[in-house]
């Protein structure tokens, strides 16, 4: 079975923790990605290399990798340039992740040189898009995976109903495997996702954002009650 056939119809976990998050730790988004891979989960979704290396020790499942860095008077800040894409492919993961959007990247560096080098590393490429322009160019610079990641995130896209279903749908017909990232917070935006077209879903904050999760549902529960004298 090929590794995209692996993760075809499935739900990929992204386990990440903010910087100074008590989640901040490689040891404990490794027993998160650990629990993911027991419960089902297609594949796992990570950044940065010491997390990478953990997760790869506990998982069997695909990993997606990414690293995320900041380059002065540049928006792109996921895996951005060759550089990051060594790194991640050092660590294991099967497919590499990148900034496949038109914004100018680090160097000077084109999609094309990205797809080139993790190809190159013997992994497969997954384009993070924001508009359905981007997966037409990175499906022509031979981008195994078109995914929504970025969408919403960039200027052009600010403010844009997710998931991206019409993204999706859009990258659908370019006959490429689809990945729906991005505001899928319960089920029934997964079963969306699947029925616009995409071929897998990822979910992190739903799941592995603890912060998320606790301050959504105190904010739900409302003031407490006041005591009575």
């Amino acid at each position: 079975m090929s590794l995209l056939d692996r993760l075809r119809g499935g739900l990929i976990v992204s386990v990440q923790a903010r910087a100074g998050s008590a989640l901040d730790d490689p040891h404990v988004l490794a027993a998160m990605a650990r629990a993911a891979q027991d419960n089902g989960a297609a594949g796992v979704r990570i950044q940065g290399v010491r997390n990478l290396e953990a997760v790869r020790a506990r998982v069997d499942i695909p990993i997606i990798g990414i690293i995320k860095r900041e380059y002065e008077g540049y928006e792109p800040y996921i895996t951005p340039t060759l550089r990051e894409v060594r790194e991640v492919l050092d660590c294991g993961a099967e497919i590499v992740a990148f900034d496949a959007t038109r914004r100018p990247h680090p160097a000077g560096i084109e999609v094309a040189q990205l797809v080139r080098s993790i190809h190159e590393g013997g992994a497969l490429a997954m384009a993070d898009c924001a508009l359905p322009d981007d997966g037409v160019c990175a499906q022509a610079a031979r981008a195994d995976i078109l995914a929504t990641t970025l969408c919403g995130y960039t200027k052009e896209t600010r403010g844009h109903a997710l998931p991206a279903l019409d993204v999706v749908r859009a990258f659908a017909q370019l006959g490429c495997f689809v990945i729906c990232e991005g505001g899928i917070h319960a089920p029934d935006g997964g079963r969306l996702a699947l029925a616009a077209g995409a071929d897998a879903i990822v979910v992190g904050t739903a799941i592995t954002n603890t912060e998320w999760l606790v301050s959504r549902y105190k904010a739900g529960l409302g003031q407490p009650k006041s005591s009575q004298a």
